[in-house]
């Protein structure tokens, strides 16, 4: 039984195991490299007579890929009762999800709300959840860091950024 599986372990030894983290990171990349693979035959992975297919690279690396993840899988299922470290504590990865998902999030929004409203919104999640600043100096910082980002780029750089509704309602 591993520390974190154990209900008596302290918090401190609970958290995401290595052979699992391990397991799943090979699995996932040798489904890419097989992706990979498939979509390369369909390209064509031979020499013709100008150099080249488009898929002959990919399918190349592909393949390289499989065999190191499929060489790693195989040693991780074969060392499965011995392997018993933490890859990371919970306090950690609570740490890393509290910057992550509010970035998917941030992500997400551009292709809806533009890229103006999404940065001002997580600029102030961050500063109010994980600074614990008040509300006016949250709405100032976050407001005005999107608006000088949109002088700098739209007006200075004339470089346009994904907008949103709101800067199309502004006549933008």
């Amino acid at each position: 039984m591993d520390a974190q599986d154990r209900p008596d372990a302290p918090a401190s030894a609970r958290g995401w195991s290595q052979r699992w983290v391990e397991l799943i990171t090979a699995g996932l990349v040798l489904a890419f490299a097989l992706l990979l693979i498939t979509d390369s035959q369909r390209l064509g992975t031979g020499w013709a007579d100008d150099g080249p297919q488009s898929g002959y690279f990919p399918f190349r690396i592909g393949l390289g890929l499989a065999l190191c993840s499929g060489w790693l899988l195989l040693q991780q299922l074969r060392r499965w009762s011995t392997a018993t470290e933490l890859f990371v504590e919970a306090g950690p990865l609570r740490d890393v999800a509290a910057v992550f998902l509010p970035t998917v999030v941030y992500v997400a929004l551009i292709p809806w709300l533009g890229i103006y409203v999404p940065s001002a919104l997580l600029i102030a999640w961050f500063m109010r959840r994980q600074g614990g600043y008040g509300w006016p100096r949250v709405a100032l910082v976050s407001a005005g860091v999107a608006l000088l980002v949109f002088l700098l780029f739209e007006r200075w750089f004339v470089l346009p950024l994904p907008k949103g509704p709101l800067e199309h309602w502004l006549g933008f």
